[in-house]
């Protein structure tokens, strides 16, 4: 599967790639689990802060490796774990860490044939104080809306971007605070060649 995107957070552009490594199965080959190795590049297009010093159009981008280890463990739920590793070529300052590790979980719950209930939370590894702001790991619930080939994405989180480098490294609101965002996505599915 391959991916590309646009969001408001630092006027993002950002595209992704997914290969299916193992896919969940019984029968005469059983596998308890469907693995998916991800990897994306996210460019901002936000003015610089600094419009004097020396921009490098590299300092924009940032780099995700993900590993999604998903099991589906009935017709109405499914749960996935996620080692993640996020490359920003710019940090906001000399103390902030270019590479960050966390270890994403998320669920999934059908409500009904064509609506669920989704919630997403990633634990920070490599924690470090910040200068700046604190920043706090994200948690994310809400519902997923299926409609032929679309799907529409209703999302309460503590966090504003939608990006892995974003919302994994940058997330300054807290659930405890009263800190919770509501966005929208839409996205859309097209199939090239169907293996079922």
């Amino acid at each position: 599967m391959a991916g590309i995107g646009r969001g408001t957070y630092e006027k993002t552009f950002d595209a992704f790639g997914k290969f299916t490594i193992l896919r969940q199965s019984t029968g005469p080959r059983v596998m308890p689990v469907s693995v998916s190795a991800l990897s994306s590049v996210a460019a901002t297009s936000a003015k610089w802060s600094d419009p004097g010093r020396t921009n490098n159009f590299s300092s924009r981008l940032s780099f995700v490796q993900q590993l999604l280890i998903a099991r589906k463990m009935n017709q109405s739920f499914s749960v996935q774990i996620a080692p993640t590793f996020v490359h920003r070529n710019l940090v906001s300052t000399e103390f902030d860490h270019n590479d960050l590790y966390a270890i994403g979980a998320g669920g999934r719950m059908k409500l009904a044939k064509r609506i669920s209930f989704n919630a997403e939370y990633y634990y920070r590894v490599n924690r470090q104080p910040s200068i700046n702001q604190t920043v706090y790991d994200p948690l994310s619930v809400g519902f997923d809306i299926e409609t032929g080939g679309h799907v529409f994405q209703l999302i309460f989180t503590n966090s504003l971007a939608m990006i892995e480098k974003g919302f994994i490294g940058e997330t300054t609101g807290s659930w405890a605070k009263g800190d919770i965002h509501f966005g929208f996505n839409i996205s859309r599915v097209f199939t090239l060649k169907n293996y079922h």
